[in-house]
């Protein structure tokens, strides 16, 4: 037996990389060892790690590195840490190779501990171009360190490509995001009201909204601007996912909870869904709002109205369904109406997901995983030129 350590340190790659995790638990030639790290175990956060465990993996490690706060400095820190911690961590239990997702501060220190004692790499999701969050370099510094990559569309594949990777180790697997819109059992819509505890939840908007790391400008006064045009939409009730443990996040999240509370009958909010409500959510929501990532890669497949608000995602494919807007309050309202209208239900029925690359894409990760632990493979890379 191979050991596959997968790492997972926010609801959100958790949710992703679910697929993956099951069929390396349940494949007779692999062995998880699965670490829950980050966010997941943390209260404020929701302790996501709960949702692991709800679905019956076993977890080998739960490494706490969110200890020193969430400004700029302090995810500086985080980021020395989780390098020291996890380097200890891969000297005790070392696996045959490490399966990452994304493009997280703590998951670039994750890997520049593991390709620093030679652990190699598998990276979901490499490719992509996200403009206004600093989530673009760690992106594609952990493509830098990987022997294997599983971008989510052909523009991903290109740059990883681009950026000197071998052709050969470059798998175009779409998004893991769509699998599970195929294969995890959705609620009814009355089920998710109860969930929620929300009667009469139709319609509403589903709202996620994260810092803009790369931009300069204050959270809050972003956040103040969304809020500011929500003021003006009636009739939509409003359903919260908080922001994530960037620098800012967490006042962001306080003025979500202060705008819920002043706006209890028609608003709330929640760490985390978790990824069957979630799932569910977006599906009988009007209209997805934010700049969350699943709002640009997950809802073409659901065909779902989207408003996506400033650079934060700028530079990822964006499909019919998604409508961009600047993080001016005017701006926004401007999106809102327009993704509320018939005229952009009817585009949305019609959207090519540009994320679906007609395979089963767990599968097809942990085959390629599978094949590359159990081959003679030299884990010293070379630059590929074009």
């Amino acid at each position: 037996m191979k050991k596959i350590m997968v790492v997972t340190s926010t609801r959100a790659d958790y949710g992703l990389l679910r697929p993956v995790i099951k069929r390396i638990h349940d494949s007779d030639r692999l062995e998880l060892c699965l670490v829950a790290t980050g966010t997941h175990l943390m209260e404020k956060y929701g302790n996501t790690v709960e949702e692991i465990e709800k679905d019956g993996f076993p977890i080998s490690h739960r490494i706490d590195i969110m200890k020193f706060g969430s400004g700029e400095y302090e995810t500086a820190q985080t980021i020395a840490y989780t390098v020291q911690v996890f380097s200890d961590l891969l000297i005790k239990d070392r696996p045959d190779m490490m399966v990452v997702l994304g493009d997280r501060y703590e998951m670039f220190a994750v890997c520049t501990a593991a390709s620093t004692l030679s652990v190699p790499l598998a990276h979901i999701s490499g490719g992509d171009v996200t403009v206004g969050a600093k989530d673009d370099f760690y992106r594609h510094c952990m493509t830098k360190m990987a022997n294997l990559h599983f971008p989510s569309c052909p523009d991903s594949t290109k740059r990883v490509i681009q950026l000197g990777e071998n052709p050969a180790t470059v798998h175009n697997v779409g998004g893991l995001g769509n699998e599970n819109i195929h294969n995890v059992p959705l609620m009814t819509l009355e089920e998710l009201e109860e969930s929620l505890g929300f009667e009469n939840l139709l319609p509403f908007a589903l709202i996620t909204y994260h810092p803009e790391t790369q931009k300069g400008t204050k959270p809050t006064d972003e956040m103040a601007k969304l809020l500011a045009a929500l003021d003006k939409v009636e009739n939509l009730n409003l359903i919260f996912t908080k922001s994530n443990a960037d620098a800012g996040g967490a006042e962001i999240n306080e003025m979500v909870d202060a705008y819920c509370e002043q706006n209890s009958h028609r608003a709330k909010a929640f760490f985390s869904l978790g990824l069957k409500r979630y799932l569910s959510a977006m599906k009988y929501t009007s209209l997805v709002l934010g700049n969350s990532s699943s709002g640009v890669v997950e809802t073409p497949a659901f065909g779902t109205p989207t408003v996506n608000i400033g650079d934060r995602q700028k530079g990822r494919f964006i499909a019919e369904n998604v409508i961009q807007t600047t993080g001016e309050t005017d701006s926004i309202l401007a999106g809102i109406i327009r993704g509320l209208s018939d005229e952009h239900r009817e585009i949305c029925k019609n959207v090519t997901n540009p994320y679906y690359a007609g395979c089963i894409a767990s599968e097809e990760i942990v085959k390629t995983v599978t094949e590359y632990v159990y081959a003679e493979n030299n884990t010293i890379k070379t630059f590929y030129d074009l």
